[in-house]
């Protein structure tokens, strides 16, 4: 096997949560930042968390509302047609 191809293994590295909760394994990154863990994740809680990402629930709740709310008719302003030149057939100036 060639040597020095490998990752360097940190045994303790840090884990930390957005939560605040700190885990150490083994991996081959010293520290990493998580969004969300085991101790704050809600299918391990038992709690239900509506997770906003990117203001999704909010952009919902807005087309819900629109949708919603009746619709106000606006006015179309129709402008005058342009008069149209009638065509004469070549038939009709031979005669």
């Amino acid at each position: 096997m060639k040597k020095d191809i490998h990752p360097k293994y940190f045994a303790d590295a840090k884990i930390i949560c957005a939560c605040g909760n700190v885990i150490e394994a083994g991996s081959t990154v010293k520290e990493m930042k998580v969004e969300i863990c085991a101790a704050c994740h809600p299918f391990y809680t038992g709690k239900k968390k509506s997770m906003d990402t990117a203001g999704r629930v909010d952009r919902f709740k807005k087309i819900a509302e629109k949708k919603a709310a009746p619709k106000a008719k606006k006015e179309r302003i129709r402008k005058p047609k342009a008069e149209t030149k009638k065509v004469v057939s070549k038939k009709k100036l031979k005669k």
